[in-house]
């Protein structure tokens, strides 16, 4: 018979067994915490609710509603314990407010059976990224957050982080006007090369100041030394590949500075960064890096190769000239290293919408 010790080390070395067990329980425990946190935000709409209704019903006086949240803190607290302050509960008025009307959305269309069709609006983030979302004045820059950070599994720290770097302003300047609508009712979506494009890419996270003193060898490294905020950045799909990836043809070696490979496009993505002033050989460089790989590197069933190049400043008009004039391939981006004034992104997505 065999003892509990060596049962026990022979279930340890059956790593697909013990692994498909613990996957189980990790995602168990995932759905606890998300139920926790979707019924912590589902109550605090409806206390939303009742203060409003209480409001509307009461006096219409501005004193009235500084004294009935107050009032209600002093109850709850003694009662409850931590967690609703006079500004807390005006925040749970403010969820209500914000998302009264969204609860259950009527669509104007039917079913096959000619039944009006609706949907129930779901809470699916934690009360920490809701408050976050409810500082965002412009309904449709939030809602194409909300709908990120529950599509991608953002953090918290991770949708501050998205937010602070104007996500929402960059995509909105590198897309058409039917496309930005598209952006606020389904957030980003990737189904050809343009949309996984950014201009610019902002590296804040890097801790390089907008100084010429370091090369481009620091900043890869700095990159690669920070690599989840960077795929982040990249956006949808991406996975990393390797850096500094060597080629040989006519007894030549060539390397691409940073090769990753997008699942959502199925397609591999090479970056080449540039320091300075972006040259046309550059763009020649990277056009014969794509041809390489979409020769002798890519499977037949995968899509073209994206060669992205990343520099510190660019002419748009070089690049237009020098890239064939139905490129879809290879792009030309800005990268900063600062964050960007969100004042000036909106001034010109107002110039450019005018």
């Amino acid at each position: 018979m065999k003892t509990d010790t060596y049962f026990i080390q022979e279930l340890s070395g059956n790593n697909s067994l013990v692994e498909r067990i613990e996957a189980l329980i990790t995602e168990a425990r995932k759905r606890v915490v998300s139920a926790v946190n979707t019924t912590m935000v589902y109550t605090y709409f409806e206390i939303g609710r009742v203060i409003v209704e209480e409001e509307q019903n009461g006096e219409e006086r501005a004193e009235y509603g500084k004294k009935l949240l107050e009032n209600l803190s002093i109850h709850l607290t003694a009662r409850f314990g931590k967690g609703f302050s006079p500004q807390n509960l005006a925040n749970m008025r403010q969820l209500y407010k914000m998302y009264s009307s969204r609860i259950f959305q009527t669509l104007s269309r039917k079913s096959e059976n000619n039944q009006i069709v609706t949907h129930e609006f779901n809470f699916s983030l934690s009360w920490s990224h809701y408050l976050k979302l409810m500082r965002i004045t412009n309904p449709e820059e939030r809602n194409f957050y909300e709908i990120e950070a529950i599509n991608n599994n953002w953090s918290l720290r991770e949708l501050e982080r998205q937010y602070d770097s104007s996500l929402y302003e960059r995509l909105v300047l590198s897309r058409d006007k039917e496309a930005v609508q598209s952006l606020s009712e389904k957030g980003q979506l990737i189904e050809n090369p343009q949309d996984v494009i950014k201009d610019p890419y902002v590296l804040e996270f890097i801790g390089l100041p907008e100084l010429p003193q370091y090369n481009e060898s620091e900043l890869e490294q700095r990159l690669i030394d920070n690599l989840q905020i960077f795929l982040l950045e990249l956006g949808k799909g991406f996975t990393f590949v390797g850096r500094q990836v060597r080629f040989t043809f006519d007894e030549q070696h060539f390397r691409v500075d940073l090769v990753f490979y997008n699942r959502l496009l199925r397609a591999f993505v090479l970056i080449d960064l540039k320091r300075g002033m972006l040259k046309h050989q550059d763009l020649g460089q990277m056009q014969m890096y794509v041809n390489y790989y979409d020769r002798f590197v890519k499977l037949e069933d995968e899509s073209p190769t994206i060669g992205i190049l990343l520099c510190a400043d660019k002419s748009d008009a070089m690049v237009e000239i020098t890239l064939p004039k139905e490129n879809n391939q290879i792009f030309a981006s800005k990268y900063q290293t600062i964050l960007p004034s969100k004042e000036t992104l909106k001034k010109l997505i107002e110039e450019q919408y005018k």
